[in-house]
């Protein structure tokens, strides 16, 4: 059932010396909540990820989309696009954050924890789910760039989904091979997934695509962060 009633906030959250600007949704009867991890150059803002946590509110998901850079560090990567690719450190944001979720009573800290990534935020999600893997039940990749988490992917112990669009060649061919390091961890083939959206380019921005992506994340997370 569609979740009609939901607690939106924007939340400082500091990690070391610096705090990262974040927007947190928890709807009525929550299931479980998803971090998002956006794509290089991108941040809180996108209105991709914002339309797919959308539709996971409506199947009573809470998310967290918040920025992985300062913006500081934001005007310095513009120039450099030196950080976006720094998966190291952005995997340890992301860990941080998922660390101060666990200690957000407002939140649910004792809620199971999904990870939404794109591009290079993808690979930062899969690498923050080996450091958490206690915690990190679920984790989806929107034309991800899982080879830069290369050295983590036999270690992911989550269900993951892989979403590429059909036209993104160069990116599919990542993600198939992303996909069996992944499926050497279990024999169980659903838990580890690549879903090809045809017709579809990186950014999902065809009639209909980005649509897609949501509903197979939604029921993705829907299936795995369930609290029953």
């Amino acid at each position: 059932m569609p979740a009609n009633n939901k607690v939106e906030q924007t939340v400082q959250i500091p990690i070391g010396s610096v705090s990262l600007s974040g927007d947190l949704t928890v709807p009525e009867g929550i299931q479980g909540i998803v971090l998002f991890a956006h794509g290089s150059g991108s941040g809180r803002k996108s209105p991709r990820n914002r339309y797919v946590a959308g539709v996971l509110h409506d199947a009573g998901l809470g998310t967290l989309l918040f920025d992985l850079l300062t913006q500081v560090e934001e005007a310095w990567d513009a120039q450099t696009r030196h950080l976006r690719f720094d998966i190291v450190l952005l995997s340890n944001r992301l860990v941080s954050v998922t660390d101060w979720l666990g200690q957000n009573r407002a939140a649910g800290s004792n809620l199971s924890i999904g990870y939404f990534g794109a591009s290079t935020g993808a690979a930062a999600s899969l690498m923050a789910a080996v450091k958490r893997a206690d915690r990190v039940k679920a984790i989806v990749s929107r034309g991800g760039r899982p080879d830069l988490a290369d050295l983590y992917l036999g270690q992911v112990r989550a269900p993951t989904l892989l979403i590429v669009g059909g036209y993104d060649t160069a990116v599919i061919q990542m993600n198939q091979e992303a996909l069996d390091k992944l499926k050497r961890l279990s024999p169980e083939k659903d838990e580890k997934k690549l879903v090809i959206v045809p017709e579809a380019t990186h950014l999902f921005e065809e009639p209909g695509k980005l649509e897609r992506v949501a509903q197979l994340a939604s029921e993705w997370f829907a299936r795995f962060l369930s609290q029953t």
